[in-house]
């Protein structure tokens, strides 16, 4: 049961997308939730002399730092108040990507932007932090993009794996308390397999109080595929694993939940 939400955020118009989801979420879930921002050593800590001349006092820089995660900290909890929740948000400093997965393992799920105040220094990847929390964390996390709503139906996408069907009892979960429809999607080049997943699929949905769709794609990469069905479903959030069937090691994201965190215009949200 998704009970405690922990929304993480840097200020940035991209984290507000992150804050607003997760907030609804919330609102929506009756679930509690809190915030984490994070003050970065790498920014609060000024870079050693090696010879090449003093650097600035730091004093300075940290105190302008702190003002503006408190800043950030107080933007949160006033959004939170304005939906009738009562939130709170954490300042602390350190790497920002490890003291998030600290922090998140008390709660049973994270909201994290998945663009941060650098995007528009970068392109094709996911932000750093975003990057280092999905790699390294242990529970189940909304990575969100900007712009992204929660408003729609809940998409599954299952191939059959352990993960895939992590994420369909999440998804199960989700939808009924949200009152929302599920749409799964199965990617299968082999026609006789995709109706195998899908007989499984729907022994692990059970009987649902709202409304199934199925949708199934036989051509294509299956990450396009799985980001161009939630578009099509007006989905409000993609649910999968977050390893795959092709899962190597747990310390890497699985190849295709990356390509469609990259790429997908819904927030998703990885399963563990």
């Amino acid at each position: 049961m998704i009970e405690t939400i922990l929304v993480a955020t840097d200020g940035s118009e991209a984290a507000a997308s992150a804050e607003r989801f997760g907030v609804t979420l919330a609102r929506r879930l009756g679930a509690r939730l809190s915030g984490i921002t994070v003050v970065e050593d790498r920014y609060a800590r000024p870079p050693a002399d090696e010879g090449l001349g003093a650097p600035p006092r730091p004093e300075g820089i940290e105190a302008w730092l702190k003002a503006r995660a408190d800043a950030v900290a107080r933007r949160f909890t006033g959004r939170a108040r304005a939906e009738g929740l009562d939130a709170s948000c954490e300042t602390v400093q350190g790497i920002a990507d490890d003291r998030i997965v600290e922090r998140a393992q008390g709660v049973d799920l994270l909201v994290i932007g998945r663009d941060g105040e650098h995007a528009p220094y970068r392109t094709g990847l996911i932000g750093s932090t975003a990057a280092g929390v999905v790699r390294k964390i242990n529970v189940s996390t909304v990575v969100v993009p900007q712009g992204a709503e929660l408003a729609g139906p809940v998409l599954l996408a299952f191939d059959g794996s352990p993960g895939s069907r992590l994420a369909a009892k999440t998804a199960v979960e989700l939808a009924s308390r949200l009152e929302e429809s599920i749409v799964v999607f199965v990617d299968s080049k082999d026609k006789g397999r995709a109706v195998a997943r899908f007989d499984e699929v729907r022994r692990l949905l059970g009987s649902l109080s709202v409304p199934v769709r199925e949708a199934s794609s036989t051509l294509g990469r299956p990450d396009v595929k799985s980001v161009d069905a939630a578009r099509e479903a007006g989905a409000g959030l993609l649910v999968m694993g977050a390893f795959g069937r092709n899962r190597i090691t747990e310390y890497f994201l699985g190849s295709n939940a990356t390509a469609v965190v990259r790429t997908s215009p819904v927030a998703v949200l990885l399963a563990r």
